[in-house]
């Protein structure tokens, strides 16, 4: 008889939520659908800056994952709310400087909630995923590269929990 999954809830963060996280999001998504575990799984992203509220994702976010078969279109910037600690397992942090100002939003018993992403990336040397905005396109892929090797650990840790 197959172990039944227990529900998860995943919240993956940057500064503006607009690059990385919807990123992340959006592949974690795919890998999710993928393996049948949408029904059990909820998705999202939000960043720490209220910078970009209610804006679609960077055109170039969108283009990477376009090519790769991931529409992200639909999503919106928000930013990081309270409830948000209470509401999900899983609080995944782009880098290092939003790890800490995600802990310093958090009761000390979220702490264990908020995570670095890469720390599931296998195979990476990387703990951080760099923010891609200010640069060419090459930093746009290698966001998406990291992120989908977060992705497939991030899942194989939430099936073995």
């Amino acid at each position: 008889m197959k172990k039944r999954l227990k529900k998860s809830k995943v919240l993956f963060v940057c500064m503006g939520n607009i690059c990385r996280s919807p990123t992340a999001e959006a592949v974690f998504r795919h890998v999710v659908d993928t393996h049948h575990l949408s029904e059990s799984i909820q998705i999202d992203s939000a960043g720490t800056h209220a910078y970009h509220i209610g804006e679609s994702p960077d055109s170039r976010s969108q283009a990477t994952a376009r090519q790769r078969g991931i529409d992200m279109s639909g999503q919106r910037a928000r930013k990081v709310q309270n409830s948000d600690f209470a509401d999900f397992d899983y609080i995944l942090a782009m880098d290092q400087a939003n790890y800490n100002d995600l802990r310093h939003l958090a009761t000390p018993a979220e702490y264990a909630k908020i995570h670095l992403f890469m720390d599931f990336a296998q195979g990476w040397h990387e703990t951080e995923v760099p923010d891609p905005y200010y640069g060419g396109s090459g930093g746009f892929d290698q966001v998406f590269d990291q992120v989908q090797a977060a992705s497939e650990g991030l899942l194989e840790a939430i099936l073995k929990s």
